[in-house]
This record gives C-alpha cells, sequence and structure tokens, in this order.
C-alpha cells in the first residue's frame, strides 16, 4: 500500500537572518499533538543525535541567538522563537571532525531547509508520547480534528465503516488507533 499521508515541512530557514523557525504548520500541528518541550523541535533533534537525550540540545546556541535577536525582531521573530545552528553541536571530536564547521553548518542548512515529515510520523510520535506521559486526554480528539483537516476521514455515512462507534477513519489509521473511538 503506498503511504498517502499529507509531508509536513518542519523549517523554515530565514537567510536574512540566518536561522530556522518552526514552519506555521508545523507548529500548529506540534502543539495539537502536545509535541512541545522548550520547543516543539527537540524530539526531532534527539533522533537526528542517534536517538540520545543529547540531540534536544541541537539549536542550543547562546551567542548566536543573542547576535541575532536585533535581527530577528526586525523581521519580525522574538528571541525565543528562532532556531540557530551551531555546527560544532554536529560532531563530537572522536574520529574527527572530518569537514570544517563552514561546510557542516551548510550540510545541515540544507538537510533542514528540506526536511519533511509525514503526518502519519507525528501521529505515532505523539501517541508514544502519550503512552510513556499518560497524557491522553483531548489527543484523541485532536487526532480526529487534524484527521478531518487533511481530509482523512470518511464523510460518506453509508460507508462500510458506518456501524462502528466514533468517527470513521479509512482503515490505514482505524486499525491502528489505540484508544477507543
Amino acid at each position: 500500500m503506498q503511504n498517502t499521508w499529507p509531508k509536513i515541512k518542519i523549517f523554515q530557514y530565514i537567510e536574512k537572518g540566518d536561522f530556522f523557525v518552526p514552519t506555521e504548520e508545523y507548529q500548529e500541528l506540534a502543539e495539537s499533538l502536545y509535541l512541545t518541550e522548550w520547543n516543539s523541535v527537540v524530539w526531532i533533534g534527539r533522533l537526528f543525535a542517534m536517538d540520545n537525550d543529547f540531540g534536544e540540545h541541537w539549536f542550543d546556541n547562546p551567542e548566536a541567538l543573542e547576535e541575532r535577536a536585533a535581527a530577528a525582531e526586525k523581521l519580525g521573530y522574538q528571541e525565543h522563537e528562532i532556531l540557530v545552528l551551531d555546527p560544532d553541536r554536529f560532531q563530537d571530536g572522536r574520529d574527527g571532525p572530518c569537514h570544517s564547521a563552514e561546510l557542516r553548518k551548510q550540510f545541515w542548512t540544507e538537510v533542514l531547509q528540506n526536511l519533511e515529515l509525514s503526518l502519519e510520523t507525528l501521529i505515532k510520535k505523539a501517541r508514544e508520547e502519550a503512552g510513556a506521559t499518560g497524557i491522553t486526554d483531548g489527543l484523541q480528539r485532536e487526532i480526529q480534528k487534524i484527521m478531518m483537516r487533511y481530509g482523512l476521514v470518511d464523510p460518506d455515512p453509508k460507508s462500510r465503516l458506518a456501524g462502528r462507534k466514533g468517527t470513521r477513519y479509512f482503515s490505514p489509521l482505524r486499525d491502528s488507533f489505540p484508544f477507543p473511538i
């Protein structure tokens, strides 16, 4: 079966300020799915860092934030919204680095400019977090709203799923829902 889940662009690169911000679409989804910690991309950083907590700090760069704060404000962003790459966070010094800081920064800038995750991945991550933290109140309703917004709900009340309790989902999601619907 072909993956028909919509792809969500995660970052917007603001070239004039040399920083990233989460796209509005991703930020809204992350908040709805309870994927935010001190920012909405912490969990993605962990995956980039070999699924390690070190990755949650991939945008910790206080000096660069201070340097870009004035430019960010002129561009309509607050300092706490911007994410600045620190190329030194993408090398550990154990067997390298193999590339210059300039090349690492350019590489990761290009990777993040093009990073898209499927809505399916975001929902799976939300379910995983909900299972670990016990925060399930409202998550099911949020997932249902999101699914409807992206046209992933069967609008036909006479469909073969009409006898099921709750919202009628297409089978890829219906069979994997961990909560009663």
